[in-house]
């Protein structure tokens, strides 16, 4: 039978990361991955992230929805829909806001008898965790059912920040093993079974952000990519996108994390919707994000 996981987390904790090094690891022994994406905006985008990695027949975006509510039911087909492979394991990213334990309760129900129950892996970011405000409990709801914590952006944090952490995830969730993210043995993956705990039930209405994407002309410098992003406000909790910057030939992928770090670097192929702006979080709005890019490209000239 072929094993479900799904691998949840707050807005840049560290999801895609993790995903790409399981299907590294799992390929590495002789697994046949089939990944699917979710995301507000354009999961196409994240898609071609993948290419050097996986054929494009093997994972599926899922845009424009919240597979834990309104998109649980286009989860379910696409799952059901994958193709029988030997040595066959499904990776599941949800989206940064997904209630994550409204997802375990309702992916099981209707899916073919070939898989497993499916498990749930969450990310913590263990520098901004429960630093999130108004958005702290969605954060902690998220790891609530997960058989396994992966710990992340462990480099910027003290040992002593590490073990409060650890603390607070063992009282919320304490059946789930915990590995930091650079000591996570994959074989082990295959064997989780799912969670018994019970959670708190949230609204998870709240955590239904505005998302909005917009066309990005082409930018005179990269350090216009910088002045968008902090232009943006600090209520749109994620900023990504492709651009394409005068006198470079290949494009260009940017992201604005929750902390408001930026992270640039090149793009791997050609994007299929062309350079975009893309935004979660109140306050995404065409004309918020019409008005940054305007603003770069003035201050540039």
């Amino acid at each position: 039978m072929e094993a479900i996981i799904t691998i949840v987390g707050f807005l840049g904790a560290g999801k895609t990361t993790l995903l790409k090094y399981l299907i590294e690891k799992f390929q590495a022994e002789n697994w046949q991955p089939f990944v699917i994406l979710n995301d507000y905006e354009n999961a196409n985008m994240d898609v071609q992230q993948f290419r050097e990695q996986l054929n494009l027949n093997t994972i599926k975006p899922l845009s424009g929805s919240c597979i834990c509510c309104s998109g649980i039911v286009e989860l379910r087909n696409t799952v059901n829909r994958i193709p029988e492979r030997k040595n066959g394991i499904t990776l599941i990213e949800a989206n940064g806001t997904s209630d994550a334990c409204s997802l375990m309760e309702f992916l099981g129900v209707g899916l073919n008898n070939r898989f497993l129950p499916p498990v749930q892996i969450s990310v913590v970011d263990v520098k901004n965790w429960q630093k999130r405000h108004e958005h702290n409990e969605l954060e902690a709801n998220q790891i609530q059912v997960s058989s396994l914590l992966v710990l992340t952006h462990l480099d910027a944090v003290s040992l002593k920040r590490k073990q409060a952490v650890v603390s607070q995830l063992k009282i919320l969730n304490p059946s789930a093993e915990i590995f930091d993210a650079n000591s996570l043995n994959v074989s082990l993956l295959p064997k989780l079974v799912p969670s018994k705990n019970t959670s708190n039930k949230i609204n998870h209405l709240k955590s239904h952000w505005a998302s909005c994407s917009v066309d990005l002309p082409i930018l005179p410098s990269e350090n216009s990519i910088k002045t968008i992003c902090k232009a943006l406000p600090k209520s749109i909790l994620r900023v990504k996108g492709c651009a394409k910057i005068a006198n470079n030939e290949n494009y260009t992928y940017f992201e604005r994390k929750p902390d408001g770090n930026i992270t640039i670097r090149p793009f791997k192929g050609q994007p299929i919707t062309g350079a975009k702006l893309l935004t979660i979080g109140p306050g995404s709005k065409p004309s918020v994000l019409e008005n940054a890019i305007q603003s770069s490209i003035h201050l540039v000239k």
